[in-house]
């Protein structure tokens, strides 16, 4: 048994990690805001005492120092994520992406934790040239979310390598799977999809559904950040992916139901796809739960999105005209 701590362990990936840790015997302490995690994520465990659940921002470095105690593993899952609303908000962004990730770091030197996994994203790869796209790919963030969840990481891996915090930052695809956000942002697709399919509207794919996306079940994920903690590495980075790649039209056939267009946005790829190769040979892990299988289950947990907002396309066009506003024309086409 060892004691851990998850920040953002109420949300979507976090939860899943809470499930995993406490399956495994482990004591599990979460921090988490609740601005985007819900306490209902987690609400099959109240009985376990295994599990203690702290409200606190982990911006606030005297709030939270205090729970790292006696602890060997830390999970840093916290985040604010999405593209449209970090356009809006980068000062929230950097202080929830950037500095919320210093002082969680610095708690977790304070208190010598034996173990530092540090949820990061493939976004901070743009656009890439490369696919499949290795972790040595270059960066070319292209809005604040990805931006500060990079920066994030190269604090990760300088408290590595100047105060020797045993560090790993993995740098996640496409992950789906139950739970995943029902907040009023538009964002990923499975939760646009399914509160559609709820409700029987068509599905708004963007351009002609070609594009395809890494799509990775979330337990696969949480298989990731175990092998990760029970490692020996240091100072690594990890892709983790699913080592393929599917179209949206592919997904809206396994979904079943109508289609409707909406035009493509510039800036967005047309593709993301891992390369999985150093994951495999350092951390012996890969994805074992295929697509379809993974959208069978995401179908019989539907129930979950009845309160998640029904986006139609005035409604995407509306929340998303300033989307690429500000992107250099560099990326468009």
């Amino acid at each position: 048994m060892k004691k851990t701590l998850v920040t953002g362990g109420a949300g979507f990936i976090g939860s899943h990690l809470v499930d995993r840790l406490l399956k495994d015997g482990h004591e599990v302490i979460v921090l988490d805001n609740f601005s985007t995690g819900r306490p209902q994520n987690l609400d099959h465990h109240k009985e376990n005492n295994n599990l203690r659940i702290v409200k606190a921002d982990i911006a606030e470095f005297h709030a939270i120092e205090q729970y790292f105690d006696d602890i060997e593993w830390v999970f840093h899952i916290a985040a604010l994520a999405d593209i449209v609303p970090s356009i809006k908000a980068p000062f929230d962004y950097h202080k929830s992406n950037v500095d919320g990730t210093i002082s969680v770091l610095e708690a977790s030197r304070t208190h010598d934790v034996k173990r530092f996994i540090y949820a990061a994203s493939s976004s901070c790869y743009g656009m890439p040239d490369v696919f499949p796209t290795p972790e040595d790919a270059d960066i070319r963030p292209q809005y604040p979310y990805a931006l500060t969840k990079n920066v994030g990481e190269q604090y990760v891996m300088h408290w590595g390598q100047l105060y020797k915090l045993p560090v790993i930052s993995l740098r996640m695809f496409n992950v789906y799977g139950p739970r995943s956000r029902t907040s009023g942002t538009y964002g990923a697709v499975f939760g646009v999809f399914l509160a559609q399919k709820l409700a029987g509207n068509a599905y708004t794919v963007v351009g002609d559904g070609a594009q395809t996306r890494d799509f990775t079940f979330v337990t696969d994920v949480v298989d990731a950040y175990i092998k990760a903690a029970e490692s020996e590495f240091c100072s690594e980075i990890f892709n983790i992916g699913s080592g393929n790649t599917y179209s949206i039209n592919r997904l809206v056939e396994l979904l079943g139901g109508k289609v409707t267009y909406i035009p493509k946005r510039q800036g967005e790829p047309d593709r993301t796809f891992a390369d999985v190769t150093k994951i495999r040979k350092y951390l012996k892990w890969e994805s074992r739960t295929s697509f379809e299988e993974g959208v069978r289950i995401m179908i019989e947990n539907i129930d979950y999105w009845k309160e998640a907002p029904v986006w139609t396309p005035q409604s995407i066009a509306d929340a998303t005209k300033e989307w690429f506003k500000y992107l250099p024309d560099s990326v468009k086409s």
